[in-house]
């Protein structure tokens, strides 16, 4: 028993003589845990615009965002005494002054109907049965036939055209009884003849035919006035008889 009592002195003395226990739920810098989570609370509906709500009468308080009230207002007289003004609808909208120069519209009547318009008249529906049926008949259509054969001409073949004598020499004919071919020389011709003569002579012709017509009916292929014929072959300006020997077959 007195050890019991010992002991119990013991516990009460090394109870007194201990530090007091730190307090868990104080923040760093405040009194206590409460104080902290309060600011901090405050300071987050500061950022984000939530009230802050008091855990012990769950209400919110409202945070002071600047604002003024309307009992404020009407405290230093504004928003007394004002006029209620009219309606939209009893506005009157100034009409568009009526544009000079351009011609009103004309309404469509029974002495005046509107005109019809096609949807696409360059596309043909004549080959569409139910289209043509609908405005056609077989009587209308005997009447388009009848009236597309009278207007129809028909032109009767007439004789041909006669040549006329005075044509110049026959150069085909000359091509096909040349005893010669071309550049192959058959005649003597002049040492006078020059390429600057021959070349400024036979530029005054629009095609080797001509040249060799002409050619002919100076004298060639014996004679060679204008220097065409230089190599004496009997052909000017170049002249070939070939196509018209080919033609002949021969």
């Amino acid at each position: 028993m007195r050890l019991l009592v010992a002991s119990s002195a013991i516990v009460t003395l090394l109870a007194a003589c201990a530090g007091p226990v730190p307090d868990s739920g104080r923040g760093v810098g405040f009194s206590n845990y409460s104080e902290f989570e309060r600011q901090r609370a405050e300071r987050e509906a500061a950022l984000t615009g939530v009230p802050v709500v008091d855990e012990t009468s769950a209400q919110p308080t409202p945070l002071n965002s600047g604002t003024i009230t309307s009992e404020e207002l009407a405290a230093v007289g504004i928003g007394q005494s004002q006029g209620v003004g009219a309606p939209l609808s009893a506005i009157s909208v100034p009409q568009p002054a009526p544009e000079t120069g351009r011609i009103a519209g004309v309404e469509a009547s029974p002495d005046n109907p509107a005109p019809e318009l096609a949807s696409n008249p360059a596309i043909s529906d004549e080959q569409d049965f139910s289209a043509v049926s609908s405005r056609e008949s077989i009587e209308s259509d005997a009447e388009r036939r009848a009236a597309q054969a009278a207007a129809r001409q028909q032109i009767e073949p007439t004789a041909l055209p006669t040549r006329s004598d005075n044509t110049g020499p026959n150069i085909v004919a000359y091509a096909l009884n040349a005893p010669n071919q071309k550049g192959q020389e058959w005649y003597s011709r002049s040492l006078l003849s020059g390429e600057s003569r021959f070349q400024r002579n036979c530029a005054s012709y629009n095609t080797p035919d001509d040249a060799q017509r002409d050619f002919l009916a100076r004298g060639g292929p014996e004679r060679d006035p204008r220097g065409i014929d230089p190599d004496g072959d009997g052909f000017a300006c170049g002249w070939d008889p070939a196509p018209f020997r080919l033609a002949a077959g021969n």
